[in-house]
């Protein structure tokens, strides 16, 4: 075992006197080289684009998405689609200026470029008609007729087909105060072939719709994913604000605590290059920034000014000590290469395993971070000690480091009582506490969205707002889940398939959320009993045969396939809840395993609450499996590097021990574990282990000198902890004032990630120690040795 882990640590080991060697003796052709790169990678960044799309939010290898993709081309208007609703201030819709505006608007819809337009439903398009029984049988037609004039009669006539279509409810607001357009999307444009662009269809539905239509005497509303993807990206600029005022706070902060300029400005214009290489490499490598991966920049930042900050204080140590600044930044560099590659690897290798979740959002949001996380090791582990050993620490941070070591700090002595044993098991008892506490509470944490509307919205935003209107107003809400029914070819219309899929209907009248539904069914019921003098009698599905082929004469777009092989039933639900949704689903799953046959099988899911149920599953299997990956990753890595079972406790158990309060902090506040929350836990054990690296790594320096644990570890809370303590403590200040950025979804982290921040910096410093105390670790054998005294100025390649 010992030889085959010296065999995977020897590249390492090799690279370390080859990279210090270089660097430090070829520094104006490192700088040079740097400073190109950072000008070719800053204009590829300033390229970078927004890039969302419908197919990615969905996980495509999951049965429900696998069950609509196949029939994608029969299931017009069931996938992605927005919803325009127009109302009226005062009065109702039948007067002859609303409906000029609402043919204006459909019209605007109709030649937006992604719109699919045979499936765009308005009553002002023919695809919408009306149906009457008479004495000489049924007669029908367009709800708008063709000699409209805008006449009191002709908008009289109006009113009359819209109450035989059977659109009340659905395209005409139950109170006649406003009517929707339905928008079905391609996901690409159809002139460019390009993905469709949702910033730029969500600035024309602004330009083009609400802000050209509304009045005082009209009002529009919007949703649909691509609206909220839109809203979202239009609160990018809120997400670069938050940004730029958490670099502030770090530069300020870290001037405070280095009391150096260069010591400030270098690690903070490292952090800042690693943010524009990532984002540089990202636009090469054909990816964009989607809603959901605009906050990993920062997090890239984060991780980089902890590493920075780590080795700015290493140097001024150095100096300290009456090394000039070439010999100092050398010394740093040899001194953290080992802990700080295995942190970086740590938190790269952490990231890199979410493309174990198939949802192709989340893998780009893990592509992005462990980019950022490979760049940071040349940017703040190579560029920055170079940078460094040109431009000094400074006298005034020299001296101050020269007091510091004089001069212990009475807090950090107070610390020790954590390595000692009284101190250590009262550490390790309220640890076990907090776990049993986060295990009990953890219990409540649900999966998916537990709000109305969009979640990753505040609920009083313009998108929100906008959905309690169309959903109080109407019969049919915004969330739809559909049952795909498929039968052998020309049997979706017979008797058997009808009346089970009437009976299904029937069936999901008794279930929780469930507001309606519509089918092929109910079509041939309503003209059953139409072709019988109306009587409800006949409102049923005949058993003849003959019947029944009369009743489907004319059949409503996206009832039924062309080959009748398939016949969507349209369920409409109350909200798009986790609890709602795994009852639909359920509930479908009962009666399909009870009815499914050789003739007839139900298959779900289509639509966006469909859709969600589909990525529900997904995560709720996929995120136990995610933290297994994550924690054997950094578990293996830390074990090759320090090769002691007690070690890889002493760092893991904080990390996870924050995991799980973090779950329970997420229960508690009603936070779902989803798309945008799910990545936050792997990204915060992988800032996390950076702390326990660095700490138990210099502790263990002191150990292998002799010293005792406690002498061992204030030395080092006087030195990495002091680091540790300020790198944890500036980034959640900076993210914990993203309470109040307008998108929920960014509050939301910022409040996870503060809480991960502060509780991963108190698991390094408070519980870490107290377990090697308790597990009664030594000096772990092989380890890295300090090297201050083996490096002098004269050491030349």
């Amino acid at each position: 075992m010992s030889k085959l882990v010296n065999l995977l640590l020897a590249p390492i080991k090799a690279s370390e006197e080859f990279a210090e060697r270089f660097l430090f003796h070829r520094r104006i052709l490192v700088l040079l080289t740097f400073s190109l790169v950072t000008l070719f990678l800053a204009w590829q960044a300033a390229q970078i684009r927004p890039d969302a799309s419908f197919v990615k939010m969905i996980p495509t290898s999951h049965p429900y998405v696998e069950n609509y993709l196949k029939n994608r081309d029969d299931l017009a208007g069931l996938g992605n689609s927005i919803r325009v609703a127009v109302a009226v201030n005062d009065g109702d819709i039948f007067t002859a200026e609303f409906q000029q505006t609402l043919q204006q608007i459909t019209d605007e819809l109709f030649f937006i470029p992604g719109v699919d337009r045979a499936a765009l439903k308005s009553i002002w398009t023919p695809n919408i008609r009306w149906t009457e029984v008479t004495e000489e049988g049924f007669v029908g037609g367009p709800v708008i007729p063709a000699e409209y004039d805008g006449s009191p009669e002709t908008l009289e006539q109006i009113r009359v087909n819209v109450l035989r279509s059977g659109q009340v409810g659905r395209l005409v607001a139950n109170d006649f105060r406003s009517a929707i357009v339905q928008v079905p999307l391609f996901d690409r444009h159809p002139d460019t072939g390009d993905k469709l662009n949702y910033q730029e269809l969500s600035q024309q539905l602004e330009s083009l719709i609400r802000d050209k239509y509304r009045s005082d005497s009209i009002n529009i509303h919007i949703t649909g994913f691509a609206k909220v993807v839109g809203d979202l990206i239009e609160g990018a600029a809120q997400v670069a604000v938050f940004f730029g005022i958490a670099m502030l706070i770090t530069l300020v902060l870290l001037y405070l605590y280095s009391r150096s300029i260069t010591g400030t400005l270098v690690p903070l214009g490292c952090s800042v290059i690693a943010v524009i290489w990532q984002l540089g490499l990202l636009k090469l490598l054909g990816y964009g920034l989607d809603p959901y991966s605009m906050l990993v920049p920062f997090l890239v930042f984060a991780i980089a000014v902890s590493h920075g900050v780590q080795i700015v204080n290493t140097i001024a140590q150095e100096s300290a000590r009456g090394a000039d600044s070439w010999l100092a930044a050398r010394r740093a560099f040899r001194a953290l290469y080992i802990p700080g590659l295995t942190a970086l690897l740590s938190d790269g290798l952490g990231f890199i395993t979410l493309i174990v979740i198939e949802i192709q959002v989340i893998q780009d949001l893990a592509i992005a971070a462990s980019l950022g996380v490979a760049v940071i090791i040349l940017t703040n582990l190579f560029l920055l000690p170079v940078i460094m050993s040109l431009v000094g620490i400074g006298d005034h941070a020299t001296q101050r480091a020269r007091r510091a070591e004089q001069n212990q700090n009475s807090f950090w002595r107070k610390l020790t009582w954590f390595s000692q044993p009284k101190g250590a098991l009262c550490a390790v008892t309220i640890a076990l506490l907090l776990l049993i506490g986060g295990l009990y509470q953890g219990k409540n944490l649900q999966i998916g969205d537990l709000d109305t509307g969009a979640p990753e919205l505040r609920q009083d935003s313009r998108y929100n707002t906008d959905n309690r209107f169309i959903t109080e107003n109407y019969s049919t809400s915004s969330d739809v889940f559909v049952v795909m029914v498929t039968t052998e070819a020309e049997q979706c219309s017979n008797f058997t398939s009808l009346a089970l899929v009437d009976r299904f209907q029937y069936y999901l009248t008794n279930v929780e959320g469930v507001q309606s539904s519509v089918s092929l069914a109910d079509v041939s019921k309503r003209v059953t009993a139409g072709l019988n003098e109306g009587s409800l009698k006949w409102r049923t599905v005949s058993r003849n045969q003959l019947v029944i082929n009369a009743s489907l004469s004319y059949v409503p777009a996206g009832l039924m396939n062309p080959s009748c092989s398939l016949l969507p039933v349209i369920i409409f639900l109350d909200d798009h809840k986790a609890a709602t949704l795994q009852r639909v689903t359920a509930a479908v799953e009962q009666f399909a395993d009870q009815n499914d046959s050789e003739q007839i099988v139900f298959e779900m899911a289509a639509g966006n609450s469909g859709f969600e149920a589909a990525t529900n599953e997904v995560i709720g299997t996929a995120q136990y499996q995610m933290l297994a990956w994550v924690y054997g990753v950094v578990g293996l890595l830390c074990l090759l590097t320090f090769r002691s079972v007690k070690t890889l406790i002493c760092i893991i158990a904080p990390l996870a021990l924050t995991s799980i309060l973090c779950q329970a902090l997420m229960a508690s506040m009603g936070i779902g574990v989803k798309v945008a929350t799910l990545p936050v836990i792997a990204l915060g054990v992988g800032i996390g282990v950076d702390y326990g690296i660095y700490i138990y790594s210099k502790m263990n320096t002191y150990l292998v000198q002799g010293l005792p644990l406690k002498e061992a570890y204030l030395n080092t809370l006087e030195t990495t902890g002091k680091s540790v303590a300020f790198t944890g403590l500036t980034l959640a200040i900076g993210v914990v004032l993203w309470v109040f950025s307008p998108i929920k979804f960014q509050a939301d982290m910022g409040i996870l990630l503060t809480f991960m921040f502060l509780w991963n910096m108190l698991g390094a410093l408070i519980l870490l120690p107290a377990l090697a105390c308790l597990l009664n670790c030594g000096p772990v054998s092989g380890s890295k040795q300090p090297i201050s005294s083996d490096l002098e100025v004269n050491d030349v390649v």
